[in-house]
């Protein structure tokens, strides 16, 4: 997957756009980032911003080694499958987007 590629899973999944990065929100505060997703020239970070205000980075792979999920399409290699509470975290922001949407 390229940069292009995880942009598109990841703003049809819930993601949205914020200063620059794909990121998903708390639902008790959908302005604010809570993990972001930064796509760099060979590689991408997934980050996470700890209680007082910092970046942390939990997971980073380059775009090489990043496949799709033949099922669900979701990128393997970043841990967003295996890092607890990040997939109800996705489900939470997807359906937050599509209520919008509706209303």
């Amino acid at each position: 997957m390229n940069k292009d590629d995880l942009t598109a899973w990841a703003l049809a999944n819930g993601w949205q756009m914020i200063a620059g990065s794909p990121s998903l929100t708390k639902p008790s505060s959908p302005k604010e980032a809570i993990v972001r997703m930064v796509l760099k020239a060979t590689v991408v970070n997934i980050e996470v911003k700890k209680p007082a205000g910092k970046w942390e980075k939990i997971s980073g792979q380059g775009y090489a080694k990043i496949q799709p999920d033949p099922e669900s399409g979701m990128p393997l290699g970043l841990g967003l499958d295996t890092i607890p509470g990040f997939a109800m975290l996705m489900r939470e922001n997807k359906d937050r987007m599509t209520f919008a949407k509706l209303a």
